[in-house]
């Protein structure tokens, strides 16, 4: 499979299959070499794979441990945290309706000598659901007070930020105004994408190398709808159409493909 069928690099690619096959998350360590070579399966390049894993371990995300002549690595607590914040954004979404609450508006002037700081704020802010509406200005149609006092803190750039909870005007047309934020039609599409994508996989009972591939890309697909998918309230914006299938989808096949997906994955990178 080329690499341009995932969306983003190996670096991404490496935190999806940790998150995923890496079990327990707080002691397992994964030798280098089962990772260039499931890597590498999934269509990237050894020396794109160990580039990769050696940004990780500057990041902060990955621990590199030297056993003799060969290396493994395993999460730190920063990854371990942000992979549980994950999870719970990605098997939580579209699970319930959300009624119309209180919306968090946050702004932002954080300067550029704190770069590294406003960059994965923003990051964050995605993938907790923000829109971004105007320069520095970050909307959500949830209360996300606390996750947010959290971020800011964890971030120390609170000095650099306000917050503010309300409620959009019940005489505003809410989807245009919410489409200045978030592109709903292409979510849309790529609920409808995802849904044609890994639809035939239903039902089937792949080899443990095919189901490995097929699951890694399951996730690693889905795991970009919570940095697109505002989940509106539906009261006031009907939810995308193919999104309650797409969940469904999600959920059935991560499920009925772990345990080949598991052995390929623990078979491959054993060392």
């Amino acid at each position: 499979m080329p690499a341009d069928a995932f969306e983003t690099g190996p670096q991404d690619l490496v935190v999806t299959l940790l998150g995923s096959y890496v079990h327990p998350r707080e002691s397992r360590r994964v030798w280098s070499g089962g990772l260039v070579a499931v890597l590498a399966e999934l269509g990237f390049s050894d020396g794109a794979a160990r580039i990769a894993l050696t940004r990780l371990v500057r990041r902060g995300l990955l621990q590199r441990h030297r056993e003799g002549r060969t290396v493994h690595y395993s999460l730190t607590r920063r990854s371990i945290a942000l992979l549980a914040d994950g999870d719970q954004r990605i098997f939580s979404l579209g699970r319930r309706e959300r009624a119309a609450g209180e919306w968090t508006v946050l702004w932002q002037s954080i300067p550029e000598s704190r770069r590294q700081a406003r960059e994965r704020l923003v990051r964050r802010l995605r993938f907790l659901g923000f829109g971004p509406y105007q320069d520095g200005t970050w909307i959500a149609p949830h209360d996300r007070e606390a996750e947010v006092l959290a971020l800011l803190g964890e971030l120390d750039v609170a000095e650099h930020a306000g917050l503010l909870l309300g409620r959009p005007s019940a005489a505003l047309d809410v989807r245009r105004f919410a489409g200045r934020a978030w592109d709903l039609d292409d979510l849309a599409a790529r609920y409808t994408g995802f849904v044609e994508q890994f639809g035939g996989y239903a039902g089937s009972e792949p080899p443990d190398a095919e189901a490995f591939e097929v699951r890694t890309r399951l996730v690693h697909t889905f795991r970009a709808f919570p940095s697109l998918d505002p989940e509106l309230p539906a009261d006031l914006v009907p939810a995308p159409d193919r999104r309650a299938a797409a969940v469904e989808l999600f959920h059935d096949l991560y499920t009925a493909l772990a345990k080949p997906a598991q052995r390929h994955f623990d078979e491959v990178t054993k060392g």
